[in-house]
């Protein structure tokens, strides 16, 4: 049950009451009076038990990214419902306004959405649903929780996915992909070359050289079909923070850029997350 703010006030006009008859027993009246306005409108509201709810799968999302939380309420009830439905959410799911007002006629239905922001990754999970019925003069409401499930999944906020366009166009120049084709260290033998100043001596090819009237060098590729083994902390001190940031996602941030660059470069990346054990793989 929850009473409003009429209340009190109806209460207070007795003292107008108080003043033209001052006596005890005016008070008493009064009170009497307004205790039964305020029986009577409790029995008439509706109960919460006649409202339907039904929560929509939440999408993923990312940190700091909004989402929408969308719940579907109708009145299974002949009479009007007019009163308060409030969405909860854990806080670090970062829930907008969640409280929204209803007025439903009898088999009415009607889509409230609530805006999520999460400011944590992981699944976060909805509290439940609180449905406020008023009577029909609005002093005494009926109140009911309901736990009604629902969760939002928030990934990392891959900040470095900003980098990603160059670094895969730098990644095609290499692959040859792009018109020029640029060769440097690697351990893929590609051509052989004159030597220019600048060029590391050890790529000299003395048997080539021994042939030649100059210096002939080896010029290299980069490997591919690499195994890549990305290693990720999950201990206690990754748990720390650095500018209000985990260790732990700018780990993940920047396993996600290594990751999706050896992946398009055709390499096989595994990862492997533990701390005292190996957590994952």
């Amino acid at each position: 049950m929850a009473v409003s703010g009429r209340l009190p006030l109806l209460l207070a006009l007795g003292l107008v009451a108080v003043v033209l008859r001052p006596a005890v027993g005016t008070v008493w009246l009064w009170v009497l009076v307004v205790g039964v306005l305020a029986t009577a409108d409790l029995l008439l509201a509706p109960r919460p038990g006649t409202l339907h709810l039904e929560r929509r799968p939440v999408p993923t999302t990312r940190l700091h990214e909004e989402v929408e939380s969308a719940l579907l309420v109708r009145n299974d009830g002949r009479r009007r419902v007019r009163g308060v439905l409030r969405d909860a959410w854990q806080p670090t799911a970062g829930a907008g306004p969640d409280r929204h007002r209803l007025d439903l006629a009898g088999g009415a239905t009607v889509l409230l959405r609530t805006p999520l922001r999460p400011r944590r990754r992981g699944d976060l999970r909805a509290v439940g649903v609180t449905a406020r019925c008023w009577g029909p003069l609005g002093l005494v409401a009926r109140q009911a929780t309901t736990a009604l499930p629902g969760s939002v999944r928030a990934l990392p906020a891959f900040e470095s996915r900003k980098h990603l366009p160059s670094r895969l166009a730098r990644l095609r120049d290499l692959d040859g992909r792009a018109a020029v084709r640029v060769r440097g260290q690697g351990t893929e033998f590609d051509s052989l070359r004159e030597y220019v100043r600048g060029d590391d001596v050890r790529s000299i090819d003395w048997r080539s050289t021994a042939r030649n009237r100059s210096v002939v060098v080896r010029t290299w590729q980069p490997e591919r079909d690499r195994r890549v083994v990305l290693v990720l902390d999950t201990s206690r001190t990754s748990a720390g923070r650095v500018d209000d940031v985990p260790r732990l996602d700018s780990a993940m941030d920047a396993a996600l850029l290594l990751g999706a660059l050896a992946a398009r470069a055709g390499d096989r990346v595994d990862l492997l997350a533990g701390d005292r054990v190996v957590g994952g793989r």
